[in-house]
């Protein structure tokens, strides 16, 4: 009954907090309409910073963000691990100079509000089982990459729920490495904790969100373009790690 209370209870704090957010659709569409692409991305980045920094404020959320000055001018792809339901407010909490979308199983835009909300924001909706259409997916990403918009991607594909992380899939990053768009590594650390750890939000939880330096794709070589989900998963592993150990000294001190 608890889980029930507490999740109904966020539920309709999200929806009405999305709500209340509703002369951002407008604008981006006025924007988006007349094509003024810059001025739609501005709109959108303060939708999702207002909707990001209000869910860290309601839930308590302690959001430690490091490396922000390693986020290069122009659009971007963001790409990190994937740990819970939390990650994508924390993203739009941590990212308040550069407007992102999303790269998003296709259920999303079926939830009532929210879907209509991450739509607004320039996102992308993949069938995940449908390789045709994940192709299809990555061409209008990389359509958006190319008007300016930046992007997150997953490249487990599925959330971890704990503090593992699995494989990146190999050929993900396409979306960066087609049109050479820089790829900024991010590795998230306790998100799983807002919601996945008990099965309800959380108050009071600690997150780290660590930016590495970019890397540029221009210049890949074929190789190193083919590995190049391999070389970040790496690097988001390896921090994921020392973010852990460090975390673990802290409480056994």
């Amino acid at each position: 009954m608890k889980k029930i209370l507490k999740n109904i209870s966020f539920g309709a704090w999200m929806y009405f907090n999305l709500r209340h957010l509703r002369s951002f659709h407008y604008n981006i569409k006025e924007f988006r309409d007349s094509g003024n692409l810059e001025k739609e991305r501005e709109q959108i980045l303060i939708s999702t910073s207002t909707w990001g920094r209000g869910l860290m404020k309601k839930y308590k959320i302690n959001l430690n963000v490091m490396g922000i000055e390693n986020i290069p001018d122009g659009p971007v792809l963001f790409v990190s691990n994937h740990q819970g339901y939390a990650d994508i407010p924390v993203y739009c909490a941590a990212i308040t100079e550069k407007q992102i979308g999303f790269v998003a199983k296709s259920s999303l835009k079926k939830i009532p509000v929210f879907g209509e909300w991450i739509r607004d924001i320039r996102s992308i909706f993949i069938e995940r089982e449908d390789p045709r259409s994940s192709l299809k997916t990555i061409e209008e990403g990389i359509a958006l990459l190319n008007q300016g918009f930046s992007l997150v991607i997953f490249p487990e594909g599925t959330r971890s729920k704990g503090g593992q992380m699995g494989e990146f899939k190999k050929g993900s990053l396409r979306l960066a490495t087609k049109p050479g768009i820089p790829v900024v590594p991010v590795t998230l650390n306790g998100t799983y904790r807002v919601y996945e750890e008990l099965g309800y939000v959380q108050s009071g939880v600690s997150v780290d969100f660590f930016i590495h330096p970019a890397i540029e794709t221009k210049t890949l070589l074929k190789s190193e373009a083919n590995n190049l989900a391999e070389k970040v998963e790496k690097i988001v592993k390896t921090k994921l790690i020392e973010l852990q150990e460090n975390e673990n000294g802290r409480i056994s001190t």
